[in-house]
């Protein structure tokens, strides 16, 4: 051991990490992302969750009720719908997790003994999302109405609440995870393959000399982004097929909606991903950055996406963060059309802004396109 060639190795590689700034701001970035994500915007027990109230009976027992729901921190009132039918619609589209429906002769048949029945429906494509709500929802409901119950109608404080909150889990009864979790792999792997396989496609050009070849000929940035794009639309469509036979045969995972309205979102959605893969690979200059990029975008999409967990129970700009990532509006378009059979008006909010991500990602790696070497 000559400890003087050691540490004239040990300072040529130090200033090898000083020139490759990329990968030393990956290296330091990485960790600092996971501290925040797991430390602030991660939440196993969500709160303030959207519900929708259709309340044909104003009474104090019913405002108790609500305002019983609202105080508990589970539930937020975000809706009034005229009629069930329109939360109904409301819950289908995904801007609301809860619906409660209150019957016109909720305080009459309280009153009487008769222990009337409400309606609280769920959205249980993501069970984790509700359950403890729903586990919590009976002991709120029946001390928010206790305090209502004085005087002549203390009698109708026993044990049990004097009305009976019917919990509907919708589009997923039995609450099993993987009705969940397999349609969303769809995402999670056309996010982690596409990204990953465009940007190293244009890296490897650079780093096997072969950017040369390419230069040469009259191809413009736009042909050479398409042309790159195009053939792993395809691949794409493979792996998209293999799940979800896998889903059906050995998952058993409905599929509810249209497999054709699903393929066209697929498009937009892996023509987004692919053209943050065109960018990433204008900026790194080896396939090791590349690959650094590509985990450094795909470690908050899965995490925000709302894949792994509640995407409602994450703080305001975790969600705001979330929100601007393809996967978690996909997520949204896979699971409304597998389980709950969406069409075209309920999944169009959610392919918009995949639109408008793939035109801004596109127009960036256009941007940083050149057509030379430097």
């Amino acid at each position: 051991m000559n400890w003087s060639r050691f540490l004239a190795i040990l300072i040529k590689e130090f200033r090898q990490i000083r020139r490759d700034r990329l990968t030393f701001a990956m290296m330091v970035g990485v960790p600092i992302m996971q501290l925040v994500l797991f430390g602030f915007a991660i939440n196993t027990d969500p709160k303030q969750l959207p519900m929708a109230v259709v309340s044909a009976d104003e009474s104090e027992f019913s405002r108790s009720l609500i305002a019983g729901l609202e105080n508990s921190q589970y539930f937020r009132v975000t809706q009034r719908p005229r009629s069930e039918a329109e939360g109904n619609r409301l819950l289908d589209e995904g801007r609301v997790q809860f619906l409660l429906v209150v019957p016109p002769d909720f305080s009459r048949q309280l009153v009487r003994g008769e222990r009337p029945a409400l309606l609280l429906a769920a959205d249980a494509t993501d069970p984790s999302a509700s359950g403890n709500a729903l586990a919590a929802v009976n002991s709120i409901a029946r001390q928010a109405v206790g305090r209502d119950l004085t005087g002549p109608l203390h009698a109708l404080q026993p044990v049990d609440a004097p009305f009976e909150i019917r919990p509907q889990r919708r589009y997923n009864p039995e609450g099993v995870s993987r009705y969940n979790i397999v349609p969303g792999l769809i995402g999670v792997v056309l996010t982690m393959t596409m990204v990953m396989m465009t940007s190293l496609a244009m890296t490897r050009e650079r780093e096997r000399g072969t950017m040369e070849n390419l230069l040469a000929t009259p191809v413009r940035p736009l042909e050479v982004m398409v042309g790159k794009i195009a053939p792993y639309i395809l691949i794409g469509y493979v792996q998209v097929v293999v799940i979800l036979i896998a889903a059906r045969l050995l998952f058993d995972v409905p599929m509810v909606g249209s497999l054709a309205l699903l393929s066209a979102a697929l498009v937009v959605f892996m023509a987004a991903n692919l053209a943050v893969g065109f960018t990433f690979s204008t900026v790194a200059r080896n396939q090791l950055q590349a690959m650094q990029l590509t985990f450094f975008f795909f470690l908050p999409s899965m995490l925000l996406s709302g894949f792994m967990f509640p995407f409602r129970g994450m703080p305001g700009w975790a969600q705001v963060i979330g929100e601007m990532l393809p996967l978690t509006h996909f997520l949204r378009v896979v699971r409304g059309i597998m389980l709950k059979g969406n069409g075209v008006v309920e999944v169009l909010p959610n392919v918009w802004p995949m639109g408008v991500f793939m035109l801004v990602a596109g127009l960036v790696a256009l941007k940083r396109y050149r057509q030379t070497l430097d």
